[in-house]
């Protein structure tokens, strides 16, 4: 249902940040999607950051945004989301857009991107250069949209090296250079030779390169901090935020009473790949991986990540982070039958050994160490 909301003007977005602009990761992915849209827009986006999830923080600095003229407010935070839809309500006037946000309205959209599927790219990356077979993750906190990434990295790396592991720790935190470095540290005395991420800075990056390992990103391209990143996991926002903005400005917001999930295809998620240890036939993989799924993945909102194993368990915990029921799993499975086959034959060939007669995603995920 479209919403009756035209802006009043010109469209006047101003962006605010929870954090510091420029912490290497979320936020400075969400400025840097700021500036880009500024120059493709012909705009000034005005951005305050340090606004801190709590309504005391949140509610002056929209307010001031509004009262300077404002019609668009982007939020970057899960914190935001009830304040955010305080302040929707009493400015129906204005849009709110918030990145990892729960909450909806007419003129409330919470967004997010489907990071698994970047994450399994670059577990494709991981499980190729590997020569253990032995990957580690750094994570931040043990919630569904961390826990597929994870899943989704294992799952990517078991496509070219089927025998590949993964041990993942939670660091409880977003961002804390300290435990990232500890948790990294502890990977690699396990005997890792890959590691990947899901925390707000480069520390486990700068951990790969003093320790002679490779790694893979997240947020941002963080081959700037460190030579040992191989892929990145990346935020596009301004693919969707400036279509969005276009829409609010010529009367054509739509609402999504559940938000906007974006797949690679939508503009929410993207990688930055591949470094030079990543051997030229398996880029060509990735990148044939990558264009099916922006052609195919986009129709059918799970058809992503499905590759030779059949599943048939309905408590398979990663299938039910990815699919609304049995039906739509078995949908995306005959879609990668169908569609897939030749970039199969690829990985076959890449991979050192053949595929797994099973898999259960439940296993994988409960023999992660903590």
């Amino acid at each position: 249902v479209q919403a009756d909301f035209l802006a009043k003007g010109d469209p006047k977005p101003a962006v605010m940040i929870f954090s510091q602009s420029n912490d290497g990761g979320w936020s400075q992915a969400i400025d840097e999607a700021r500036t880009r849209m500024e120059s493709s827009m012909d705009m000034r986006i005005p951005q305050a950051e340090g606004i801190s999830e709590t309504a005391t923080a949140i509610r002056p600095a929209a307010e001031l945004f509004i009262e300077r003229g404002a019609n668009i407010i982007i939020g970057t935070a899960f914190g935001y989301s009830d304040t955010f839809l305080e302040l929707s309500e009493r400015h129906p006037e204005v849009v709110f857009l918030n990145a990892a946000g729960t909450t909806n309205g007419p003129n409330l959209k919470s967004f997010y991107g489907r990071t698994y599927e970047s994450q399994y790219l670059c577990g494709m990356v991981a499980g190729g250069i590997s020569k253990s077979g032995k990957l580690g993750f750094v994570a931040a906190n043990p919630f569904g949209l961390v826990n597929w990434t994870v899943n989704a990295y294992l799952l990517g790396a078991q496509i070219v090296n089927p025998n590949a592991s993964l041990t993942v720790v939670f660091t409880g935190a977003w961002g804390d250079p300290v435990k990232e470095r500890a948790a990294a540290e502890a990977l690699v005395e396990q005997g890792i030779d890959v590691i990947g991420q899901h925390v707000d800075t480069p520390t486990p990056q700068i951990v790969a390169q003093e320790k002679g390992i490779y790694g893979t990103g997240h947020h941002r391209d963080l081959s700037e901090f460190s030579t040992a990143t191989q892929c990145s996991s990346v935020w596009r926002w301004e693919k969707f935020l400036q279509p969005e903005i276009e829409k609010i400005s010529s009367g054509n917001f739509e609402p999504a009473p559940y938000g906007a999930f974006l797949s690679i295809a939508d503009g929410g998620t993207d990688i930055a790949c591949c470094g030079d240890a990543v051997s030229d036939d398996l880029k060509a993989n990735i990148e044939q991986y990558n264009k099916w799924v922006a052609e195919y993945g986009s129709d059918d909102d799970y058809a992503y990540g499905v590759y030779f194993p059949q599943y048939e368990a309905e408590q398979d915990f990663l299938w039910l982070n990815w699919h609304g029921d049995m039906d739509s799993m078995k949908a995306g499975n005959e879609s990668w039958a169908e569609t897939g086959q030749s970039i199969q034959a690829g990985f076959n060939e890449t991979a050192t050994c053949t595929g797994p007669d099973i898999y259960n995603s439940a296993e994988i995920y409960s023999t992660q160490a903590s």
